[in-house]
Order: structure tokens, then C-alpha cells, then sequence
């Protein structure tokens, strides 16, 4: 259920096997340590998986938000009035437009897990980025939003 004003709203969570790497990191760092006791082991162990955990969840924590005005992705905030035309990208596309055709200046909300993607082109012509690429799992769901939300 979103909040009144919030047309659209995602976290771009990590999978699965992020976390399964984390807690094998954590194992890994407790296993270097046995050879100096148990105690350190286990200091390795939890110590490791929380720090290996924590990376993971920061770099999940990224969220994709329409609201009512503006449209905000990561750290950027952007009003919506700033904001030219929508394109959905596939998984061939999104690809292409996060390597060979990105543009330096563009703002990338870019998660390599996540293979489709948004492209949302600035309209300020005082703003030097050309364009904002999001990565999205629900790309259609994100340009209606961002389609009502101009309205």
C-alpha cells in the first residue's frame, strides 16, 4: 500500500545469493582466524557476516519514489516539470544504454542485478544531465507513474 502523494515506490533490494556470499564471507574471515583460538573464531565469524551484511544491505537500500511533484531515486530529487520524455528499456537495451551509449553526465541509478531499466530524459535546460537511467524491475510501472504524476 503506498502513502497518499506516493504514485510509485521500489527498493532495489539485492538477491538472494548477495546474502549467501555475505554470511560465506563471514565464514571465510572466522575460518582465518582459527588458527588462534576459538574465541577469535567466532569474533571472525560474526564480526565478518555483520560487516559483509551491512555492504549488502547499503547497496540494496536504493529506492525508486514518484510522488506527487517530483521523482526521487537514490540521492537525487527531481521535479517532476524538469523531466522530458520516458522510455522503457528492455533487458538488450538497458544494457546498451549502461555501457557503449551511456552519456558521462547522465545520472545513473544503476544496479547490475536488476536487467531493465528506465530512461528519463531532463527537460531544464539549465541542468547539464541529459538524461536519468534507473534501474527498475516494474520499468512499465515506473513510466505510468512518472506519466500521471505530469498530468
Amino acid at each position: 500500500m503506498l502513502s497518499p502523494g506516493v504514485l510509485y515506490d521500489e527498493r532495489l533490494t539485492a538477491p538472494r545469493s548477495w546474502w549467501l556470499i555475505a554470511a560465506l564471507l563471514g565464514t571465510s574471515v572466522g575460518l582465518v582466524l582459527y588458527p588462534y583460538g576459538v574465541l577469535p573464531l567466532l569474533g571472525g565469524l560474526v564480526v565478518g557476516t555483520s560487516l559483509a551484511a551491512v555492504a549488502v544491505s547499503a547497496y540494496g537500500s536504493a529506492r525508486v519514489r514518484v510522488l506527487s511533484d517530483s521523482l526521487v531515486a537514490g540521492d537525487a530529487r527531481i521535479p517532476v516539470s524538469a523531466l522530458g520524455e520516458v522510455r522503457v528499456l528492455d533487458a538488450g537495451e538497458a544494457l546498451a544504454w549502461r555501457t557503449h551509449r551511456a552519456d558521462p553526465r547522465a545520472y545513473m541509478l544503476l544496479r547490475g542485478y536488476v536487467p531493465t531499466a528506465v530512461r528519463v530524459e531532463v527537460a531544464d535546460p539549465e541542468d547539464p544531465t541529459p538524461y536519468l537511467y534507473l534501474s527498475t524491475r516494474a520499468p512499465r510501472a515506473l513510466a505510468d507513474a512518472l506519466e500521471r504524476a505530469r498530468a
